[in-house]
């Protein structure tokens, strides 16, 4: 029961933490060949996808 409820709060804020991501992805000044690749590696490797966006994600 422990483990499910655990699971299930890591699960929502990995889901908030990727959304972050895309928005910010979006409303980067980055091209949008960039934009599309970053999004679908988030949305295909929610946790890779975020930390990896986090470390070389385009800035602002």
């Amino acid at each position: 029961m422990i483990d499910l409820q655990v699971t299930g709060f890591f699960g929502l804020l990995l889901l908030i933490l990727d959304i972050y991501a895309i928005i910010k992805t979006v409303q980067s000044s980055a091209g949008t060949l960039g934009k599309v690749l970053w999004v679908v590696l988030i949305l295909l490797l929610p946790v890779l996808g975020f930390i990896l966006w986090l470390l070389l994600g385009p800035k602002r």
